[in-house]
């Protein structure tokens, strides 16, 4: 299975892996809220009227909002490292990989565009201890990335002088997707995203952009 294919079929069931029942929507809720309102403009009251519980019953589930943020961003995170991580280490050269890792990175940014504006946008809201742990796994993120530049280099499939500033470029680019897409444009996921890896490609210098 391809890392495209593997990104829809982990999506099927957005937060399954929250239980229980009430904990998840009151995560739903809080990604819904924290995307139109923005963290510091929505209160516990606002995400549990829109999980249609009482400010009390979230409580029980989560101490503050910032553990809510927390928890959002941290699976937020786990699953684009994952992305990275599938399309890093799997078969072929560094076109192919590099190719698989953003448009599937691109894809899951615009299918899920909410809840990555607020995994990607709302990171400065977060405690320093919170803030550690997902600057952390950013790091690992842009590491996929950066070595999947690398072996293109030394393969001789790309032409980059700066593949730490290249990785920063193309992250970069693929995140911004969340801020912008539209459900109801003219281009689908699928279609941003081999947009975006055909245009990665060409800013690497990839030698054949047919692989």
């Amino acid at each position: 299975m391809s890392t495209a294919e593997e990104t829809r079929a982990g999506d099927t069931e957005p937060w399954s892996e929250v239980t229980p029942d009430a904990a998840r929507r009151l995560l739903v809720a809080a990604v819904e809220a924290f995307a139109e309102r923005g963290y510091h403009a929505t209160t516990t009251r606002d995400i549990a009227g829109r999980a249609g519980m009482s400010p009390a019953a979230l409580y029980i589930h989560y101490k503050t909002k910032e553990e809510l943020l927390h928890r959002i961003s941290r699976i937020g995170h786990e699953r684009a490292l994952t992305i990275l991580r599938t399309a890093a280490r799997g078969e072929g050269g560094a076109t192919e990989r590099l190719a698989d890792a953003v448009g599937s990175f691109v894809r899951w940014h615009a299918g899920r565009r909410t809840t990555a504006r607020v995994v990607q946008y709302e990171l400065d809201a977060l405690g320093p201890d919170a803030r550690a742990e997902i600057v952390a796994l950013r790091r690992q993120c842009d590491a996929e990335v950066r070595g999947i530049i690398e072996d293109g280099v030394a393969s001789g499939e790309f032409e980059v002088p700066d593949p730490k500033g290249t990785t920063l470029a193309v992250l970069s680019l693929c995140i911004d997707v969340a801020r912008w897409f539209n459900v109801a444009g003219v281009r689908t996921p699928d279609e941003v995203g081999a947009l975006y890896a055909d245009l990665v490609l060409r800013m690497v210098g990839a030698k054949d952009r047919q692989k």
